[in-house]
């Protein structure tokens, strides 16, 4: 993959993760769950870093047509034990806003784990395809805490209903 190739990737990804940090500032701003409200800020701070990386990334292929000694920060595991707490599980109910919200989320974070993976096995060098796959790795916790909260809601649900098999 060209220079060329690359920083249009990544303005595409720059894109991706501008439209996800609005997305959970607004829902951070129209829920009535404090508790809620802190999980879309995270994440929007989530997104706020990823550009950030991105854009220095950016810069740098720009001024070097070369990704070099990339310095890939480390994925955050730690804010993955901040969100899902007993108080978030009770706070979401399946039919909330905030229950869709972390649907559309993780459709988002679906569609840049693929985006990424992808161009990752498109990569014509190491540099890019760390790149990529750390990028990928880095959506997949934010999917994994968002797919859990789901989860989490799917179980209160069949056991409200008395959908368990037993």
């Amino acid at each position: 993959m060209d220079a060329n190739k690359s920083l249009e990737i990544l303005k595409m990804a720059i894109l991706m993760e501008r439209k996800g940090y609005a997305f959970y500032k607004q829902v951070a701003s129209s829920t009535k769950s404090e508790a809620v409200k802190e999980i879309f800020e995270i994440m929007a701070n989530e997104e706020i870093m990823h550009e950030k990386f991105l854009s220095d990334t950016f810069r740098s292929i720009a001024n070097n047509t070369t990704i070099s000694e990339l310095k890939l920060p480390a994925v955050n595991d730690k804010f993955v034990s901040q969100i899902l707490t007993d108080k978030i599980k009770k706070e979401i109910t399946a039919a909330s806003y905030e229950a869709a919200a972390i649907s559309a989320a993780l459709d988002m974070e679906s569609n840049a784990i693929k985006v990424y993976s992808e161009y990752a096995e498109k990569s014509t060098t190491q540099q890019e395809q760390e790149l990529f796959k750390w990028l990928a790795n880095w959506e997949k916790t934010h999917y994994k805490v968002l797919l859990d909260i789901d989860k989490e809601l799917k179980e209160s649900i069949w056991y409200d209903n008395k959908f368990w098999p037993f």
